[in-house]
């Protein structure tokens, strides 16, 4: 399949492409040195997750992570190409050569370490669970003989496998916009949910669902793939930069409705440099 096809068939939607192609054989992925000769930094980022990443009512990539993936193509002097993809898309995208860096609201994790190559953060993110108004859910424990919706592979995921009692009907599912509508429906009982789902799920059934209990924080760093220390010399340049910026500060406050935090020098487990 041609360059222009598969790219065609991305801008449309990834998860469309994967369906069609093995995984390796869908592009090569490219230096930083390669992407300025071409002209052209590729970005992976979410299609449905407002207010990170999201496709706009004529079709265009917005967002705060379509706003750094911006920030940071012009520092590299190219331009950027988006490619849409869903939760679980966006590593196997990454690490198959698709894209060369995401700013898809990555939570760091160690886990996730262990395939990708982390920038220092860039954005912070609290995570809960979420359920109709009126039910006792005061913490894990609550959740027992409820069925849960995460979205597949996503810290939600990691957190609820891992701490939800016995008892528990995990379902996963393939973004946000799908748990969403999962717990909107009466598909689930409870959602783990980013500190943003209540904007989408009050807009879906106003008044009926509450933020319960907190799950976790977790910081949000731009990705690249494993011992490529060109991109992430170039992302932490960038981030170094570029954080201390009334542009940055802006595009925080306007999409995030906060100021952004003090990031940690440090994650337990997660590189911010290529380990030599």
């Amino acid at each position: 399949m041609s360059g222009p096809i598969l790219f065609g068939l991305l801008r449309r939607g990834l998860p469309a492409a994967l369906a069609l192609l093995p995984l390796p054989a869908l592009a090569q992925g490219m230096s930083v040195d390669e992407a300025k000769a071409e002209g052209t930094v590729r970005i992976g980022i979410q299609a449905d997750n407002q207010p990170w990443g999201f496709l706009d009512s004529t079709g265009n990539q917005d967002g705060f992570d379509a706003d750094m993936g911006r920030a940071f193509a012009e520092h590299l002097g190219v331009e950027v190409e988006f490619v849409p993809m869903a939760v679980a898309n966006r590593i196997p995208a990454l690490t198959t050569g698709v894209v060369d860096v995401l700013f898809a609201s990555v939570g760091m994790t160690p886990e996730r370490a262990q395939s990708i190559q982390y920038s220092r953060p860039y954005a912070s993110n609290i995570l809960y669970v979420v359920g109709p108004v009126g039910t006792e859910m005061d913490d894990v424990a609550d959740l027992a003989g409820l069925s849960v919706g995460v979205p597949n592979s996503a810290p939600m995921d990691t957190i609820l496998t891992a701490e939800a009692p016995e008892g528990t009907d995990i379902l996963r599912f393939d973004d946000d916009a799908a748990n969403i509508q999962a717990l909107v429906s009466g598909q689930v009982q409870a959602v783990g949910a980013n500190q943003f789902y209540m904007q989408r799920v009050e807009a879906a059934a106003p008044g009926a669902f509450e933020n319960k209990f907190e799950i976790g924080q977790l910081y949000q760093g731009a990705a690249t793939r494993l011992g490529e220390a060109d991109w992430n010399a170039e992302l932490n340049a960038f981030l170094e930069a570029y954080l201390g910026s009334e542009e940055y500060k802006a595009s925080y406050n306007g999409w995030l409705e906060m100021d952004p935090p003090a990031y940690p020098d440090a994650v337990e487990g997660v590189p911010f440099t290529v380990q030599q």
